[in-house]
């Protein structure tokens, strides 16, 4: 049921049509109100490119985080697989950025939210790749994945 609920606030082919005609973000916006968007802009009052990127990531995160929250099962496991690719995507940009000698502060705000894993909050404290490494990969879901082909003499590289 949570499906077909969320299956019917997906855009219609007339609503992307109507989307392309927007000359401005403010028609853009008065069109997402009259779909299952709702008011998700009602709080912005200066409308960017980038606020209207934020405010969509976030509403696409909270609804599949609700999913996932009451997914069992096979579907579970697949939502899990789905975010495992953000995970990698978010491990790749911390350890790229510490070998560059980037503050973790500035670089864990760049992860895409349906990446984002308890240890990830731990991961100031890691100043080194070697640190990184214990701190992220061995203790994440993605561990089984990693072990077997990489360690932390590899991240050196």
């Amino acid at each position: 049921g949570l499906c077909r609920g969320f299956k019917n606030g997906v855009l219609t082919q007339n609503d992307y049509l109507n989307l392309v005609q927007c000359e401005t973000l403010d028609d853009l916006k008065l069109h997402l109100q009259s779909t299952d968007y709702g008011n998700f802009l009602a709080n912005e009052s200066s409308l960017q490119v980038s606020v209207i990127d934020d405010k969509l990531r976030e509403k696409l995160v909270t609804e599949f985080q609700h999913m996932r929250n009451h997914a069992t099962g096979p579907l579970a496991c697949f939502m899990d697989f789905i975010t495992y690719g953000y995970m990698i995507d978010n491990i790749v940009l911390l350890i790229t950025g510490t070998l560059h000698q980037r503050p973790i502060s500035e670089l864990v705000g760049k992860c895409h939210p349906l990446g984002s894993f308890e240890q990830m909050e731990a991961i100031h404290i890691a100043s080194t790749p070697a640190e990184l490494y214990n701190a992220v990969l061995v203790d994440t879901p993605l561990a089984p994945f990693f072990e077997s082909c990489i360690n932390e003499q590899d991240l050196d590289e």
